[in-house]
C-alpha cells in the first residue's frame, strides 16, 4: 500500500529483458537504503518487488503483462522514475490510498503554466472515466493528485491536474511532454462502490415475509 507521495527521482541503470519479463535496475539511495528483497516499491505507481538491493540500486522483476499494461515497457536505460516505499503502519497519510495496480495508461495532451503553478491536462480511457470525479484523488505515474477539472471533447474524455512548484520539481511529470503515455490508478473506494452497487442491482427482491 502506498500513498502516492514520492519520495524520489530514481533512474534506469540497466534493463534486461527476457522471454515473459524484464528485470529493471534503478538508482535509489532513499527508497532502497532501508530495502531488503521482497520488499515492495512503486516505480511510476507500479509495485515492484525488490529481487536485489545495495550500493544505492534495488532491481526488479515486471512481468510482460505490467510491461503491456502500463507505462513501464517504453523505460529504457537513463528514463527517470518516480519512487516510492511503501506506507509503513502508523505513518501519516500524506497523499491518498494506493495500491500500485495500474488501471490503464492516459495521455497528456496539453500543459497550460501560470504564475506559480501549471496545469496538465490527461486523456483518460472512457472505461476508466467514471470514476474520475471533480475535486476527488487520481494517481499519474505514482503521484497522488487532485482532480481540478474534467471532461470531454471529440478526442474523448480528459481530466486536468494542477502542479504545484515542488511536484515539478520532485517528480517525472514536471518535465513530461504533450503526447507522453502515464500510468493511471483510479481511486479503488471508486470501483468498489460500483462493484456492490452493481450486485445490489442484479440481487432479485427477496420474498415478503
Amino acid at each position: 500500500m502506498f500513498t502516492g507521495i514520492i519520495e524520489e527521482l530514481g533512474e534506469v541503470l540497466a534493463r534486461e529483458d527476457r522471454a515473459d519479463s524484464a528485470r529493471l535496475v534503478i538508482a535509489g539511495p532513499r527508497v532502497s537504503g532501508d530495502a531488503g528483497d521482497g520488499d515492495s516499491i512503486a516505480v511510476n505507481g507500479v509495485c515492484l518487488t525488490v529481487v536485489e538491493v545495495g550500493d544505492g540500486r534495488f532491481s526488479a522483476d515486471v512481468m510482460a503483462e505490467t510491461l503491456r499494461r502500463s507505462g513501464l515497457g517504453a523505460l529504457q536505460v537513463g528514463s527517470r522514475v518516480n519512487l516510492e516505499r511503501a506506507v509503513a503502519v502508523g505513518a501519516r497519510l500524506g497523499g491518498h490510498i494506493v495500491q500500485g495496480h495500474v488501471d490503464g495508461t492516459g495521455r497528456i495532451v496539453a500543459r497550460t503554466p501560470a504564475e506559480h503553478w501549471e496545469v496538465v491536462r490527461v486523456a483518460v480511457p472512457g472505461a476508466l472515466a467514471r470514476y474520475v470525479v471533480e475535486k476527488g484523488s487520481i494517481t499519474v505515474d505514482g503521484i497522488s493528485l487532485t482532480v481540478s477539472a474534467l471532461g470531454a471533447d471529440p478526442a474523448g474524455s480528459w481530466f486536468e491536474v494542477s502542479l504545484i512548484p515542488t511536484t515539478r520539481e520532485r517528480t517525472t511529470l514536471g518535465t513530461s511532454a504533450v503526447g507522453a503515455p502515464v500510468n493511471l490508478e483510479v481511486d479503488v473506494l471508486a470501483k468498489y462502490v460500483e462493484r456492490l452497487l452493481t450486485a445490489r442491482a442484479s440481487t432479485p427482491n427477496p420474498p415478503a415475509q
